[in-house]
């Protein structure tokens, strides 16, 4: 039957969706902007087809491509993570987890302060992470209250220096919040714990100690219908957090692109008739929302670097997909995610309907091909991208 491997670099988009000034995203373009603004060169996604998707400015059209390409548009409502990677594994959201610009309401934080036994919190607005901990660290270090924030998406972040609230306590306090406090109509998409360390001046935060805490998904969801049929699901990066640690036979947390991607390489080297979702976030959290378009594209550079080493892993009944989740462009004045499509690689191009993809309607197109991919007759809102002696098989 052979593996299906689907490769989310996050962050990654590809130009405005149609309805992107609902979002005031009209004018972002994520992959385009980097390459006009630092030339980059990305000769073995270039080979891909990477230049066939959009017009870029560094990355030139291949005449004969050796995947197909495309790019999907985001059916649900919102632009974060969770409901990317959601829609990608069947599960479209009809409403966008909600989001709080002014600081969370008083019952939410007087719920949450008594629930773990604490007499306030610092900060409760959106915030910077890195910026949250140099402005309030000394401040929560003296007093022992922790620091919560949100910021344009649905997150409620909850940091504090592991000198005073030890990981566990930190990692309890979340889950309450997620259990008890964050559901209904304050349902947010997932709730963050970052642990910090270091001296005022000079505090960090833990990035492997982060723990995500995702909205529980529907059941009827791609990765669990594999799962229940008896396929071997695996998870790289944060992807398990995204699905509250269900639906996958493996997981592996990392803490850099690199360590994804050498998982991943690991992986295929033992992987049979499995679904591997991989999530490579680098050129979201490290470089799309600090801005920085030179880390952005030295960072697609590194990835690029890896293709021939990930292709060359691919068996003969393989695919692999590559994509991205929502948008976030460092040559913005925003430090949020954009509400873009997203670039699509269907590799190889004979197994694809056609090489040209062209604009999908929906990134549950990924789950229906996953779908037909295994042979499970459940269905998605999206169309499988698997020609038809691929279905046949």
């Amino acid at each position: 039957m052979g593996n299906c491997y689907v490769i989310v670099v996050d962050g990654l988009g590809v130009g405005a969706q149609d309805d992107a000034s609902e979002y005031g995203d009209e004018d972002e373009n994520t992959l385009g902007h980097v390459c006009e603004e630092t030339e980059v060169k990305l000769p073995n996604l270039q080979r891909m087809g990477l230049g066939n998707i959009i017009p870029l400015a560094s990355v030139a059209v291949e005449s004969e491509p050796i995947c197909a390409y495309g790019k999907m548009r985001e059916q649900s409502a919102g632009k974060d993570s969770t409901t990317g990677h959601w829609e990608i594994a069947g599960i479209p959201l009809n409403r966008p987890f909600p989001t709080y610009p002014d600081g969370f309401p008083k019952e939410v934080i007087d719920e949450f302060c008594e629930g773990i036994d604490v007499e306030k919190v610092l900060v409760n607005k959106p915030y910077s992470g890195t910026e949250v901990i140099a402005d309030y660290g000394e401040e929560h270090m003296e007093t022992g209250h922790p620091i919560v924030y949100t910021s344009a998406d649905s997150v409620f972040q909850v940091a504090a220096h592991v000198d005073v609230i030890p990981l566990d306590k930190l990692y309890e306090w979340c889950e309450f919040a997620r259990k008890e406090v964050l559901q209904d109509e304050h349902g947010v998409g997932r709730v963050i714990a970052r642990p910090f360390t270091g001296e005022p001046g000079n505090f960090e935060r833990i990035s492997d100690k982060r723990h995500d805490y995702s909205m529980q998904p529907p059941e009827h969801n791609v990765i669990n219908l594999l799962k229940q049929q008896g396929t071997k699901t695996y998870s790289i990066g944060k992807v398990v957090d995204l699905f509250t640690e269900e639906y996958f036979t493996q997981f592996r947390r990392t803490k850099s692109n690199a360590e994804g991607i050498s998982q991943l390489l690991s992986l295929m080297s033992a992987a049979e008739d499995s679904f591997v979702f991989v999530n490579l976030i680098d050129t979201d959290q490290k470089y799309g929302h600090r801005l920085d378009p030179q880390g952005f594209a030295e960072c697609l550079q590194e990835f690029d670097r890896a293709i021939p080493a990930i292709v060359s892993k691919l068996d003969d009944d393989d695919i692999l997909i590559i994509t991205g989740d929502h948008g976030n462009d460092p040559t913005s004045e925003s430090t949020d995610h954009s509400r873009e499509f997203v670039p699509l690689l269907l590799c190889p191009s004979d197994k694809a309907e056609r090489v040209n993809l062209g604009t999908r309607e929906t990134f549950s197109d990924i789950a229906s091909t996953a779908a037909d991919f295994f042979g499970i007759s459940e269905t998605f809102p999206g169309r499988s991208m698997l020609n038809n002696s691929e279905k046949s098989r």
